[in-house]
Protein backbone atom coordinates (compact mmCIF):
# COMPACT_ATOMS: atom_id res chain seq x y z
CA UNK A 1 0.00 0.00 0.00
CA UNK A 2 2.95 2.20 -1.03
CA UNK A 3 0.54 5.03 -3.12
CA UNK A 4 -1.84 4.96 -0.43
CA UNK A 5 0.34 5.70 2.67
CA UNK A 6 2.39 8.35 0.56
CA UNK A 7 -0.98 10.17 -0.23
CA UNK A 8 -2.27 9.89 3.59
CA UNK A 9 0.50 11.12 4.89
CA UNK A 10 0.18 13.88 2.36
CA UNK A 11 4.05 15.11 2.45
CA UNK A 12 5.45 18.62 2.24
CA UNK A 13 8.82 18.59 0.73
CA UNK A 14 10.24 21.10 3.90
CA UNK A 15 8.38 17.94 6.20
CA UNK A 16 9.73 15.92 8.92
CA UNK A 17 8.45 12.25 8.91
CA UNK A 18 8.99 9.25 11.16
CA UNK A 19 9.33 5.55 9.09
CA UNK A 20 8.56 3.22 12.44
CA UNK A 21 8.89 0.41 10.36
CA UNK A 22 12.12 0.37 7.99
CA UNK A 23 12.04 -3.01 6.71
CA UNK A 24 13.75 -3.08 3.48
CA UNK A 25 13.95 0.65 2.98
CA UNK A 26 10.55 0.64 0.72
CA UNK A 27 8.16 3.32 1.94
CA UNK A 28 11.36 5.19 3.49
CA UNK A 29 13.00 5.52 -0.13
CA UNK A 30 9.35 6.95 -1.61
CA UNK A 31 9.13 9.37 1.44
CA UNK A 32 12.47 10.78 0.80
CA UNK A 33 12.17 10.93 -3.17
CA UNK A 34 9.27 13.97 -2.07
CA UNK A 35 11.11 15.69 0.34
CA UNK A 36 13.27 18.99 -0.92
CA UNK A 37 16.61 19.95 0.43
CA UNK A 38 15.09 21.04 4.53
CA UNK A 39 13.22 17.75 4.64
CA UNK A 40 14.12 15.07 6.98
CA UNK A 41 13.03 11.40 7.06
CA UNK A 42 13.57 9.40 10.37
CA UNK A 43 13.68 5.64 10.73
CA UNK A 44 13.62 3.39 13.27
CA UNK A 45 13.24 -1.02 13.15
CA UNK A 46 14.02 -3.55 15.47
CA UNK A 47 15.61 -5.72 13.35
CA UNK A 48 19.25 -5.65 13.05
CA UNK A 49 19.53 -7.07 9.58
CA UNK A 50 17.41 -4.24 8.39
CA UNK A 51 19.14 -1.32 9.42
CA UNK A 52 22.16 -2.67 8.45
CA UNK A 53 20.80 -3.94 5.12
CA UNK A 54 22.63 -2.34 1.92
CA UNK A 55 19.75 0.07 1.07
CA UNK A 56 20.24 0.93 4.74
CA UNK A 57 23.67 2.02 4.03
CA UNK A 58 23.24 3.59 0.90
CA UNK A 59 20.74 5.61 2.16
CA UNK A 60 22.44 6.78 4.94
CA UNK A 61 24.72 8.19 2.53
CA UNK A 62 21.61 11.12 2.24
CA UNK A 63 22.45 13.61 5.13
CA UNK A 64 18.55 14.19 5.10
CA UNK A 65 18.22 10.34 6.20
CA UNK A 66 18.51 8.80 10.35
CA UNK A 67 18.27 5.15 10.66
CA UNK A 68 17.68 3.90 14.36
CA UNK A 69 17.78 0.16 15.97
CA UNK A 70 15.31 0.79 17.85
CA UNK A 71 11.63 -0.70 19.14
CA UNK A 72 8.40 0.88 18.97
CA UNK A 73 8.73 1.59 23.03
CA UNK A 74 11.86 4.28 22.23
CA UNK A 75 10.42 6.37 20.03
CA UNK A 76 9.48 9.60 22.19
CA UNK A 77 13.45 9.21 23.03
CA UNK A 78 14.74 8.75 19.58
CA UNK A 79 12.52 11.47 18.35
CA UNK A 80 13.62 13.63 21.57
CA UNK A 81 17.35 12.87 21.25
CA UNK A 82 17.21 14.37 17.41
CA UNK A 83 15.37 17.65 18.84
CA UNK A 84 12.78 16.65 17.02
CA UNK A 85 9.29 16.53 19.94
CA UNK A 86 6.37 18.35 18.33
CA UNK A 87 8.10 18.45 14.93
CA UNK A 88 7.09 15.81 13.29
CA UNK A 89 4.81 16.34 10.23
CA UNK A 90 3.92 12.33 9.87
CA UNK A 91 4.02 9.37 11.26
CA UNK A 92 3.98 5.88 9.31
CA UNK A 93 3.73 2.06 11.29
CA UNK A 94 3.54 -0.77 8.63
CA UNK A 95 2.93 -3.79 11.36
CA UNK A 96 3.86 -7.25 11.43
CA UNK A 97 6.29 -9.63 9.78
CA UNK A 98 8.02 -8.02 6.89
CA UNK A 99 8.35 -10.71 3.51
CA UNK A 100 12.62 -11.28 4.15
CA UNK A 101 11.90 -12.27 8.24
CA UNK A 102 9.26 -14.81 6.53
CA UNK A 103 11.16 -16.19 3.96
CA UNK A 104 13.97 -16.49 5.84
CA UNK A 105 13.91 -20.23 7.53
CA UNK A 106 16.86 -19.32 9.81
CA UNK A 107 14.31 -16.14 11.34
CA UNK A 108 12.15 -19.15 12.80
CA UNK A 109 8.51 -17.23 11.70
CA UNK A 110 7.31 -19.67 9.59
CA UNK A 111 6.65 -23.49 9.55
CA UNK A 112 6.60 -23.62 5.45
CA UNK A 113 10.87 -24.55 5.59
CA UNK A 114 12.20 -26.02 8.69
CA UNK A 115 14.42 -23.64 10.39
CA UNK A 116 15.18 -23.11 14.38
CA UNK A 117 11.98 -21.71 16.32
CA UNK A 118 13.13 -18.46 17.06
CA UNK A 119 10.76 -15.96 15.84
CA UNK A 120 12.98 -12.61 17.89
CA UNK A 121 12.14 -9.45 14.89
CA UNK A 122 15.25 -8.12 17.34
CA UNK A 123 18.19 -11.44 17.52
CA UNK A 124 19.82 -9.52 19.97
CA UNK A 125 17.23 -10.16 22.33
CA UNK A 126 17.40 -12.85 24.59
CA UNK A 127 14.38 -14.63 24.26
CA UNK A 128 13.14 -16.87 21.55
CA UNK A 129 10.48 -18.98 20.98
CA UNK A 130 12.59 -21.86 22.07
CA UNK A 131 13.15 -21.09 25.22
CA UNK A 132 9.85 -19.32 26.34
CA UNK A 133 8.00 -22.75 25.24
CA UNK A 134 10.44 -24.24 27.20
CA UNK A 135 9.82 -22.83 30.75
CA UNK A 136 5.93 -21.20 29.95
CA UNK A 137 3.22 -22.33 32.31
CA UNK A 138 0.63 -24.93 30.44
CA UNK A 139 -2.23 -21.90 32.10
CA UNK A 140 -0.35 -19.04 30.15
CA UNK A 141 0.59 -20.71 27.12
CA UNK A 142 -3.06 -21.26 26.60
CA UNK A 143 -4.00 -18.15 27.47
CA UNK A 144 -1.45 -16.19 24.65
CA UNK A 145 -2.72 -18.89 21.90
CA UNK A 146 -6.05 -18.11 22.53
CA UNK A 147 -5.71 -13.83 22.93
CA UNK A 148 -3.21 -14.06 20.38
CA UNK A 149 -4.18 -16.32 17.87
CA UNK A 150 -7.74 -16.70 18.23
CA UNK A 151 -7.19 -20.49 18.69
CA UNK A 152 -10.31 -22.55 19.64
CA UNK A 153 -8.12 -25.56 20.04
CA UNK A 154 -5.65 -23.96 22.55
CA UNK A 155 -6.35 -26.08 25.23
CA UNK A 156 -5.18 -29.39 23.30
CA UNK A 157 -2.17 -27.73 21.75
CA UNK A 158 -1.24 -25.96 24.25
CA UNK A 159 -1.14 -29.30 26.75
CA UNK A 160 0.75 -31.25 24.17
CA UNK A 161 3.78 -28.78 24.02
CA UNK A 162 3.97 -29.05 27.73
CA UNK A 163 3.59 -33.07 27.86
CA UNK A 164 5.87 -33.49 24.73
CA UNK A 165 8.57 -31.14 26.06
CA UNK A 166 9.70 -33.37 28.90
CA UNK A 167 11.58 -35.57 27.00
CA UNK A 168 11.23 -33.82 23.32
CA UNK A 169 12.16 -30.18 23.36
CA UNK A 170 10.67 -28.11 21.05
CA UNK A 171 13.66 -26.70 18.81
CA UNK A 172 12.89 -26.45 15.05
CA UNK A 173 9.71 -25.03 13.26
CA UNK A 174 9.04 -28.34 11.94
CA UNK A 175 8.85 -30.09 15.29
CA UNK A 176 6.40 -27.55 16.41
CA UNK A 177 4.28 -27.42 13.09
CA UNK A 178 4.38 -31.25 13.16
CA UNK A 179 2.87 -31.84 16.99
CA UNK A 180 0.13 -29.20 15.94
CA UNK A 181 -0.87 -30.92 12.83
CA UNK A 182 -1.47 -34.54 15.15
CA UNK A 183 -3.48 -33.02 17.75
CA UNK A 184 -5.86 -30.19 16.13
CA UNK A 185 -8.77 -32.53 14.98
CA UNK A 186 -10.27 -30.04 12.43
CA UNK A 187 -8.70 -28.24 9.49
CA UNK A 188 -9.97 -24.78 8.69
CA UNK A 189 -10.06 -24.64 4.26
CA UNK A 190 -6.77 -23.38 3.14
CA UNK A 191 -5.15 -22.80 6.15
CA UNK A 192 -2.22 -24.69 7.79
CA UNK A 193 -3.37 -25.89 11.43
CA UNK A 194 0.06 -24.37 13.26
CA UNK A 195 -1.38 -20.64 11.59
CA UNK A 196 -2.44 -19.34 14.54
CA UNK A 197 0.00 -20.82 17.06
CA UNK A 198 2.71 -19.26 15.09
CA UNK A 199 1.56 -15.90 15.28
CA UNK A 200 0.48 -16.06 18.98
CA UNK A 201 4.05 -17.08 19.90
CA UNK A 202 5.74 -14.74 17.61
CA UNK A 203 3.20 -11.71 18.81
CA UNK A 204 4.55 -13.11 22.83
CA UNK A 205 7.76 -13.74 22.19
CA UNK A 206 8.21 -10.17 20.47
CA UNK A 207 5.21 -8.29 22.95
CA UNK A 208 3.95 -6.97 20.07
CA UNK A 209 0.70 -5.92 21.13
CA UNK A 210 2.24 -4.12 24.08
CA UNK A 211 4.73 -2.24 21.83
CA UNK A 212 1.74 -1.07 19.37
CA UNK A 213 0.16 0.55 21.91
CA UNK A 214 3.31 2.10 23.43
CA UNK A 215 4.38 3.81 20.10
CA UNK A 216 0.18 5.34 19.52
CA UNK A 217 0.00 7.01 22.83
CA UNK A 218 3.82 8.25 22.11
CA UNK A 219 3.02 9.43 18.24
CA UNK A 220 0.58 12.04 19.31
CA UNK A 221 3.11 14.00 21.81
CA UNK A 222 5.50 13.86 19.38
CA UNK A 223 3.45 14.46 16.48
CA UNK A 224 2.96 18.43 15.92
CA UNK A 225 -0.63 20.08 15.49
CA UNK A 226 -1.94 18.69 11.66
CA UNK A 227 0.66 15.71 11.75
CA UNK A 228 -0.79 12.26 10.15
CA UNK A 229 -0.29 8.91 12.01
CA UNK A 230 -0.95 6.43 9.01
CA UNK A 231 -0.68 2.97 10.31
CA UNK A 232 -0.82 -0.38 8.47
CA UNK A 233 -1.91 -3.63 9.90
CA UNK A 234 -2.11 -7.09 9.34
CA UNK A 235 -4.76 -8.97 11.47
CA UNK A 236 -7.17 -8.04 13.66
CA UNK A 237 -5.77 -8.03 16.77
CA UNK A 238 -3.80 -5.10 15.66
CA UNK A 239 -6.66 -3.35 13.76
CA UNK A 240 -8.55 -3.78 17.00
CA UNK A 241 -6.20 -1.78 18.98
CA UNK A 242 -5.06 0.69 16.42
CA UNK A 243 -9.50 1.14 15.43
CA UNK A 244 -10.03 1.64 19.41
CA UNK A 245 -7.07 4.27 19.94
CA UNK A 246 -8.21 6.53 17.15
CA UNK A 247 -11.79 6.55 18.06
CA UNK A 248 -10.51 7.62 21.94
CA UNK A 249 -8.31 10.23 21.14
CA UNK A 250 -11.18 11.61 18.46
CA UNK A 251 -13.50 12.02 21.11
CA UNK A 252 -14.47 14.74 24.13
CA UNK A 253 -13.40 13.22 27.54
CA UNK A 254 -14.32 14.52 30.23
CA UNK A 255 -13.99 13.00 34.33
CA UNK A 256 -17.08 11.13 34.96
CA UNK A 257 -16.49 11.96 39.17
CA UNK A 258 -17.30 15.98 38.42
CA UNK A 259 -20.92 16.42 38.26
CA UNK A 260 -22.13 18.87 37.04
CA UNK A 261 -19.72 18.57 34.06
CA UNK A 262 -18.55 21.97 32.94
CA UNK A 263 -16.94 22.75 29.96
CA UNK A 264 -13.13 23.49 31.80
CA UNK A 265 -13.63 19.89 32.54
CA UNK A 266 -14.14 18.32 29.17
CA UNK A 267 -10.73 17.62 27.07
CA UNK A 268 -11.21 17.91 23.46
CA UNK A 269 -9.87 14.95 21.25
CA UNK A 270 -6.12 14.86 20.44
CA UNK A 271 -6.88 13.31 16.74
CA UNK A 272 -9.02 13.52 14.12
CA UNK A 273 -9.67 10.61 12.07
CA UNK A 274 -9.23 10.92 8.38
CA UNK A 275 -11.69 8.59 5.87
CA UNK A 276 -12.78 5.19 6.44
CA UNK A 277 -10.22 2.02 6.59
CA UNK A 278 -8.39 1.42 3.47
CA UNK A 279 -7.50 -1.75 1.80
CA UNK A 280 -4.86 -2.86 -0.84
CA UNK A 281 -6.32 -2.71 -4.11
CA UNK A 282 -6.84 -5.82 -6.55
CA UNK A 283 -3.78 -5.82 -8.32
CA UNK A 284 -1.67 -5.01 -5.45
CA UNK A 285 -3.37 -8.19 -4.02
CA UNK A 286 -2.27 -10.32 -7.05
CA UNK A 287 1.33 -9.10 -6.94
CA UNK A 288 1.40 -9.79 -3.44
CA UNK A 289 -1.24 -11.92 -1.57
CA UNK A 290 0.42 -10.92 1.53
CA UNK A 291 -0.96 -7.36 1.27
CA UNK A 292 -5.12 -9.13 1.05
CA UNK A 293 -5.02 -8.69 4.96
CA UNK A 294 -3.86 -5.10 4.93
CA UNK A 295 -5.82 -2.38 6.56
CA UNK A 296 -5.02 0.95 6.46
CA UNK A 297 -6.25 4.04 9.30
CA UNK A 298 -5.26 7.17 8.96
CA UNK A 299 -5.85 10.21 12.26
CA UNK A 300 -4.90 13.72 12.50
CA UNK A 301 -3.36 15.69 15.03
CA UNK A 302 -5.43 18.46 15.87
Amino acid sequence: MLAEALEQLAIKGSGIYLDCTFGRGGHSQAILSLLDSSGRLLALDRDVDAVSSDTAKAMLKDERFTLKHSCFSALENVVASGCLTNQIDGILLDLGVSSPQLDNPGRGFSFMQDGPLDMRMDYTAELTAAKWLATVDEKDLVRVLFDYGEERFARRIAHAIVVTRVENPLMTTRQLAGLIEQVVPKREPHKHPATRSFQAIRIEVNKELEELKNVLQQSIRVLKPGGRLVVISFHSLEDRIVKQFIRSESGAKYDPGKLPIKEADITKGILRKRGKPLKAAEQEVRENPRARSAIMRVAERV
